[in-house]
């Protein structure tokens, strides 16, 4: 099994003719993602790759069954795409757009929550489960297929953290990149429990930074309802308070925000802490040495 996404997964598209859009459609093709539609207005009826591009979301999930959207629509309208799949009646939407303004950001998870619909982003590198299906922007070939989740506010430190499972001889059930802005659609604590009822995920790593109580939520979640094992990083142990470091909601503005604070908090939540992301790899085998596969 995986979480979210796996090879019964029927993906769909919203920007699918950008530059972004067909580059990264290409790729999860070429992964083995089944993408049966795309969605861009004013295009309908065109193709991309043999892929049918429809005007609307509805349209494309009436015509091609899709179950789940990938999201690279510009972030003016980014909210609206969103909502759009939303009221489409797709279960899962991934929004790879960053810079969506925060005031749109406000409306969505409402939207989302009143149609059972879950988002992942924005801001975000995406959702692969490996060897079954990618929605997203990581690259493929760093990942293997095994029995460790993987969920992170970072994207390029989620490449990282993969690569030295993979070196580790670690492989991974699913790994989600849950988004640096402040708005985002999952938290940890979210992804979390789906790892938790996932029989074929035996592990997690945790890649938390700087800004907001995300990571303390999660390590009272793993103390008092998690039984798998949990290791933990968070970056931005040098960051000085009040400067944005890299995301939007990488920010320390007020008090347990900090990477020490953070850290301290993980580990009283019974998280194995890293404090420096080169020694990930040699602790992932050490911790989950007994599950590797």
């Amino acid at each position: 099994m995986s979480i979210l996404i796996d090879k019964d997964t029927r993906l769909l598209v919203q920007g699918i003719t950008g530059k972004e859009g067909s580059f990264h459609t290409s790729q999860c093709v070429a992964y083995g993602a089944n993408v049966v539609a795309g969605v861009t207005p004013g295009k309908g009826g065109q193709s991309m790759d043999g892929i049918p591009v429809f005007n609307t979301v509805q349209s494309a999930v009436e015509s091609t069954g899709a179950n789940a959207c990938l999201v690279f629509v510009p972030s003016p309208f980014a909210a609206d795409a969103v909502m759009e799949s939303a009221a489409a009646g797709l279960d899962l939407v991934v929004c790879i757009t960053e810079g969506i303004p925060t005031h749109d950001m406000l409306k969505v998870g409402p939207f989302l929550k009143s149609r059972n619909c879950r988002l992942i982003g924005p801001n975000c590198p995406g959702v692969i489960s490996p060897g079954r299906c990618k929605a997203g922007i990581m690259p493929g070939q760093i990942h293997k297929e095994g029995n460790i989740g993987v969920v992170s506010r970072s994207g390029t430190l989620t490449y990282e953290v993969v690569h030295q499972l993979t070196q580790n001889g670690l492989g991974q059930s699913t790994c989600i990149g849950i988004g640096g802005d402040p708005i985002i659609g999952s938290s940890f604590v979210d992804i979390l429990k789906l790892f938790d009822k996932d029989p074929e995920t035996q592990g997690v790593v945790l890649i938390g930074e700087i800004g907001g109580k995300d990571e303390e939520a999660a390590a009272a979640y793993v103390k008092n309802h998690f039984s798998k094992p949990v290791l933990g990083f968070v970056a931005g142990l040098t960051a000085p308070p009040g400067k944005r470091m890299g995301h939007a909601g990488a920010i320390i503005s007020g008090g347990g925000e900090t990477a020490e604070e953070k850290i301290e908090a993980m580990r009283k939540g019974g998280i194995h802490m890293v404090e420096r992301l080169g020694d990930l790899g040699r602790a992932a085998r050490d911790l989950f040495g007994d599950i590797m596969s």
